[in-house]
């Protein structure tokens, strides 16, 4: 007869590969279908404009107050 201490170790094996395989194949998919998109990049978003605005301060300084 098998003690119940070995019984434990391949059911908890058996589980912790289960949520592992799991865990792998929904950030796969997640990946495929957004790229390196989702909230990282949305929270980058309000830089974006920011970015924006400060290129085109360098432009106007760069022609100067009195270009036309």
């Amino acid at each position: 007869m098998i003690p119940i201490e070995l019984s434990v170790v391949p059911l908890t094996l058996t589980i912790s590969l289960t949520l592992v395989a799991t865990f792998v194949v929904f950030f796969i998919r997640e990946q495929r279908r957004k790229g390196f998109g989702g909230w990282e990049g949305e929270a980058l978003l309000p830089l974006a404009d920011e970015r924006q605005r400060a290129e085109k301060r360098v432009h106007s300084a760069e022609e100067g107050p009195f270009s036309q």
